[in-house]
């Protein structure tokens, strides 16, 4: 059973997400919340293992919710479900350790696929959202500051797990990794999880937004 916690503003929102998620058999809707500002508390109250959080709210917004939420150990995963989808909320929202973002107007039974991938540790973006952060990457060669600091921080990986790194970079699972570097699928496990404790990145979708960071400039 997949617990989850739905955050959002807006009252109608949320009981349209309860009406429809009450139709998955293995999914359960544990607590709800109007603002960000009262995660912190619902988490540890009911140990959701997904966070479904909306963008903009009246006090604390859906990214600052999150990076305060992914910074406590044994965090749950937030899945951002929201109207809003310019570059900013999504990079803010990513950036923050969100592992999945979505539109309000996703299909229902997408939401319900995203919830359990994301629940899963796999991180989903909607098409949309993918769309522009191809095209922010591609157009976002004036971002020296932040390539030095992630060509920097990649730095501290060792050769193979750059490579590993890169690969993430790219959108490959761990499954297509191994093929690619000719690894057992436990060692590139073993990789992405070093990589996420030595450069203190919270999920595979920050690996990829600072392997594209390090790449504004030139090859990591």
């Amino acid at each position: 059973m997949i617990r989850v916690l739905l955050v959002d503003d807006d009252a109608i929102v949320r009981a349209g997400l309860r009406l429809m998620l009450g139709g998955a058999p293995d999914i359960e809707i544990v607590a709800e919340a109007a603002d960000g500002a009262e995660v912190p508390a619902l988490v540890a109250a009911y140990g959701p293992d997904l966070v479904l959080m909306d963008i903009r709210m009246p006090g604390v917004d859906g990214p600052a919710a999150t990076k305060a939420l992914r910074a406590q150990p044994d965090a749950p995963e937030v899945l951002v479900l929201t109207t809003f989808h310019t570059d900013e909320h999504v990079l803010r929202a990513l950036r923050a350790g969100a592992a999945g973002f979505l539109l309000k107007d996703t299909p229902p039974q997408d939401i319900v696929t995203a919830i359990r991938t994301v629940a899963a540790g796999d991180p989903v973006l909607s098409p949309v959202v993918t769309r522009r952060l191809i095209v922010r990457v591609a157009g976002d060669s004036g971002q020296d500051d932040r390539a030095a600091v992630a060509r920097a921080r990649l730095a501290l990986l060792a050769e193979r797990e750059r490579e590993v790194a890169r690969a993430v970079g790219r959108g490959r699972s761990n499954a297509e990794i191994a093929r690619e570097l000719h690894l057992a699928l436990p060692t590139v496990k073993a990789h992405v999880s070093r990589i996420l404790t030595r450069l203190d990145l919270n999920n595979r979708v920050q690996i990829a937004l600072l392997v594209h960071d390090a790449s504004a400039a030139e090859d990591v």
